[in-house]
C-alpha cells in the first residue's frame, strides 16, 4: 500500500515572538494516519499547530503541509492552505446567531462554493457523517456540549481536508461525550484524512490508541505504535 506524506518537518524550530519554544523537530505524517500530541502547558503543543496551519511563520528549518511549504509560504497562499486543513477548537467557535446549517453554509460560502444544490448536499453529507443528520435546524445553544463538538467536526469536514488539527477537542467535555467524539476522529482518520489532537486526557490515549508525539523540555519525541491496536 503506497502511503503519502502530508507533514513533514526536518530540523524546524518554532518560536513565539523571540522566545524558542521547540527546536530540532524532525517528523513525519502519513495520510490517515492518527497522533496524539501530549505535553504539559506550555510545553509548545498549540504552537506547533498554530505553526503547520500558518498561523506562527516556520522561522527555522523546513516544513510541508499539504504540499506547501511553511518556512516559504506566502501571505496570499495562507487562505488556500487552510482550505486544506480542518481546525476544531476546544471553545467550538460556532456562530451563535446561526442554525448548524447556517454555520456550515457560512463557512462554504467564504470558501468559495456558489452553487446551491452542491452546497446542500454537502451540508447535509457531513452531518450525516458526524451523526447531526436530523439538528440542522437547531441553533448552537439548543444542542448539547457533544452536540456542537460534532457541529464543529463537520465545518472542519467541509472542504474534505487532508489534515485535521484539533486543539484538547474533549476538553470542556464529560468522559462518555469525549469517547464518542474520539471515536469519530479515529474513524474519519480510516477514511484518509490525517488527524492531530493536542489533548491532557492520558485515559483517551490509553482506550483509543495511536501515535504519540510528546512536547517536553522543547523537543518532541515521537513514539510510533508497532501494531495498531483495534
Amino acid at each position: 500500500m503506497n502511503t503519502k506524506t502530508v507533514i513533514k518537518l526536518e530540523n524546524a524550530a518554532i518560536f513565539q515572538q523571540h522566545n524558542l519554544i521547540l527546536s530540532e523537530i524532525n517528523f513525519e505524517i502519513q495520510a490517515g494516519e492518527f497522533v496524539y500530541l501530549i505535553g504539559q502547558t506550555g510545553s509548545g503543543k498549540s504552537s506547533l499547530l498554530k505553526t503547520l496551519y500558518a498561523d506562527l511563520k516556520l522561522e527555522k528549518g523546513m516544513g510541508e503541509i499539504t504540499g506547501y511549504f511553511l518556512d516559504k509560504i506566502k501571505e496570499s497562499e495562507i487562505p488556500y492552505l487552510r482550505r486544506k486543513i480542518g481546525i476544531i477548537f476546544q471553545d467550538f467557535q460556532l456562530l451563535t446567531d446561526r442554525t448548524a446549517y447556517e454555520n456550515l453554509f457560512f463557512v462554504l460560502q467564504a470558501t468559495g462554493w456558489k452553487n446551491k444544490y452542491e452546497i446542500d448536499t454537502r451540508i447535509n453529507e457531513v452531518l450525516e457523517l458526524v451523526g447531526l443528520g436530523t439538528k440542522s435546524f437547531k441553533m448552537p445553544f439548543e444542542l448539547s456540549g457533544g452536540e456542537q463538538q460534532r457541529l464543529v467536526i463537520a465545518r472542519a469536514l467541509l472542504n474534505k481536508p487532508d489534515v485535521i488539527l484539533a486543539d484538547e477537542p474533549t476538553g470542556n467535555l464529560d468522559p462518555d461525550t469525549s469517547d464518542e467524539i474520539f471515536k469519530l476522529l479515529h474513524q474519519i482518520s480510516k477514511s484518509g484524512t490525517s488527524i492531530i489532537v493536542t489533548t491532557h486526557d492520558y485515559r483517551i490515549v490509553e482506550k483509543f490508541p495511536a501515535h504519540v508525539f510528546k512536547c517536553e523540555g522543547g523537543k518532541i519525541s515521537v513514539k510510533k505504535l508497532l501494531q495498531e491496536k483495534n
